[in-house]
């Protein structure tokens, strides 16, 4: 299973996930259980960012179809999709996916559980399980109206076409479009610009963020005065504030502490 998904994690911080499932980086449960462990261990023991990745023609298409049946694997199939991917989104720390290729279905829904969606020229994306009679099992029919509006999401899952990439950037599902040959030198570059950063902040304006999206503005608002004094108890926070003011900003070399 551990060949299924791969975790290196790099001198500079960044620790990248690759799917190695070929042909197309079918999301098996099995698959889905790796994805889960690994994010587990990058919560538990956070780098300083996240790559995730899969192969040059398809970053992952989807769910593995021979494992569906019945209700009772539709539910199996469900939560396994669930608890993977909230927990990509829950790694505390800025999580980048760089998708070349196709990104269908439950790849689609792993590139919104990232924090932000780098694509190549060439990449492909969509919802297109209601070909198969169904609906978005993996979060699909939450994030992706959190990301493009829900009449385009509507739209996008109602009819299972595929969005290119330039349309994807125009529409918000992704944040940035590069050349295919310069897509993984753009993710590595971004994350490790991230990892030199205040990690402990980076921490609390993700949740912040994430939390504030879900809950009313007043909730929201009260949870960040909540982190914004918390965060004055690390270690980077004096190290910005006494930075800032002996040399001006942008200049602090933070611990992550």
């Amino acid at each position: 299973m551990e060949d299924l998904v791969l975790l290196e994690r790099r001198p500079d911080g960044v620790a990248v996930v690759t799917l190695n499932n070929p042909k197309v980086n079918a999301l098996s449960q099995a698959m889905l259980a790796r994805i889960k462990e690994i994010a587990l261990d990058l919560t538990a023991n956070p780098p300083g960012a996240v790559v995730i990745t899969g192969g040059e023609r398809i970053f992952a298409a989807g769910a593995d179809i021979s494992e569906f049946g019945g209700t009772a694997e539709g539910d199996r199939i469900g939560l396994g999709f669930h608890s993977a991917l909230d927990a990509v989104a829950a790694i505390p720390r800025f999580v980048i996916a760089a998708v070349s290729g196709y990104a269908l279905g439950g790849g689609c829904e792993l590139s919104m559980a990232c924090d932000y969606r780098i694509a190549g020229e060439k990449a492909v994306f969509g919802q297109p399980e209601v070909l198969l009679g169904i609906i978005p099992g993996g979060g699909g029919t939450q994030r992706l109206p959190r990301l493009v509006g829900s009449s385009r999401a509507k739209e996008i899952v109602m009819t299972g076409r595929q969005v290119k990439s330039d349309e994807a950037l125009r529409i918000g599902l992704v944040d940035e479009v590069v050349p295919n040959d310069q897509l993984h030198e753009r993710a590595l570059a971004l994350a490790a610009e991230v990892a030199r950063g205040a990690l402990q902040a980076h921490a609390a304006m993700k949740r912040a963020i994430d939390e504030g999206m879900s809950s009313t503005l007043a909730d929201g608002l009260l949870l960040e005065r909540q982190l914004f004094t918390d965060v004055f108890a690390t270690d980077d926070s004096q190290i910005g504030v006494k930075s800032f003011l002996e040399n001006g900003p942008g200049k602090a070399s933070f611990t992550g502490k």
